[in-house]
């Protein structure tokens, strides 16, 4: 049996940028992508926590060390500037692979940058 549980996420990243006329997306830092282990492509759940808006997408790599977090489509309706929200990435796992498994949990500052790496919830 297969388990859907927590990969990793980035917690309280703000939101840099919203762009309504790009076809959907998350555009996430190259560096933010990399520590978090998210792979371009890969379906993520963003949570707003300002709004409470909770939706899923795909991410889009962005500028390494930018501290870009920009909602693009029609995801930019789900969010404004200075939004602070939750990236979180989800993963299948056996039972066996769930008991040794720590998921990564990546925290930012302000301006989107590594302040902690933990590795479990």
């Amino acid at each position: 049996m297969q388990i859907e549980s927590l990969f990793s996420k980035i917690h309280r990243a703000t939101v840099s940028d919203a762009n309504l006329n790009y076809i959907g997306s998350i555009t996430i830092d190259k560096k933010l992508m990399k520590k978090a282990k998210l792979k371009k492509g890969q379906k993520v759940e963003i949570v707003n926590i300002n709004n409470g808006e909770r939706f899923a997408t795909y991410v889009i790599e962005g500028k390494k060390d930018s501290g870009t977090i920009c909602l693009n489509g029609a995801a930019a309706r789900k969010a404004e500037i200075g939004d602070k929200i939750i990236i979180i990435a989800y993963a299948y796992f056996d039972k066996k692979e769930l008991k040794k498994f720590k998921p990564r949990i990546v925290l930012v500052d302000e301006k989107n940058r590594v302040k902690e790496v933990k590795r479990d919830v």
